[in-house]
């Protein structure tokens, strides 16, 4: 008797259990959910993360497509290195010699494209 008691316990609880998921799957998303799935769904916001993917997911979500797309990165600044490769593959540096040479590197790791110029 205990056996068929326990089964029949067992039972129940398993058609407890199935109603119950199959109540969830057919349960209605609200707007607010599909709108959460499609921006998901959206490559973009597969690729984004922190700060430039909540600002896309927020745009995506009020329904702002332009502002959706992230904005460029801002740019990089050149390090000191990069700086002084650059202004060396200038023309300028290579023609220029001694305290010319010399004022033209300092003005141009300023970033003073100006001043940079020799005056001739």
């Amino acid at each position: 008797m205990k056996t068929a008691t326990a089964m029949f316990a067992a039972f129940a609880f398993a058609a407890v259990l199935a109603s119950g998921s199959a109540f969830a799957a057919e349960k209605q998303l609200t707007p607010q959910q599909e709108r959460m799935k499609s921006c998901n769904a959206d490559p973009k916001a597969k690729t984004l993360k922190g700060d430039e993917r909540k600002a896309f997911m927020s745009s995506c979500l009020k329904g702002d497509a332009a502002a959706a797309a992230p904005a460029a990165a801002p740019a990089k600044p050149m390090t000191q290195q990069e700086k002084m490769k650059a202004c060396n593959a200038d023309p300028k540096a290579k023609t220029l010699h001694g305290d010319e040479r010399k004022t033209f590197m300092s003005s141009c790791l300023k970033g003073d494209a100006a001043a940079a110029a020799p005056a001739h």
